[in-house]
């Protein structure tokens, strides 16, 4: 019972139309995210390395900001115009460094942060960019 419970939830929340108004302090699948980048409601940043903006592309209209870079929250601070409410979404490979990352940003002040949990390759649970077939643009 509970499962069901937990399952009709999810979809709830995964399946309602999410707008900038209603805050994206959570998690968005990854085309919910490409959608709302798209339409210029929220800023999509990809966190990963260099390395892996080179082996698979970049989402489509994401912004490449390496989480291992030094500078990391000033560059994404300026991405923003230094408006720490506007909101943004994180992808990574996976979705860990995204939550990670996500946490860290919102301890700073950040406060309309999502992570994408399923990343670009997917989580085991959720597809991924890749899978999804959503746009790329190639590095």
């Amino acid at each position: 019972r509970r499962r069901i419970w937990a399952l009709a939830i999810l979809f709830l929340i995964n399946s309602a139309p999410l707008t900038a108004a209603s805050s994206l302090n959570g998690n968005a699948s990854a085309a919910v995210a490409y959608e709302m980048s798209s339409q210029g409601k929220i800023t999509l940043i990809d966190i990963r390395r260099p390395s892996e903006w080179q082996q698979t592309g970049v989402g489509k209209g994401a912004h490449k900001i390496s989480m291992h870079e030094s500078g990391f929250v000033e560059q994404v601070d300026a991405l923003l115009g230094g408006d720490r409410t506007k909101p943004v979404a994180l992808i990574c490979a996976a979705g860990s460094r995204s939550s990670r990352t996500k946490a860290k940003l919102n301890a700073l002040g950040f406060t309309n942060v999502t992570n994408i949990p399923e990343g670009m390759v997917g989580s085991g649970s959720e597809p991924g960019w890749l899978e999804r077939d959503l746009p790329l643009e190639k590095q």
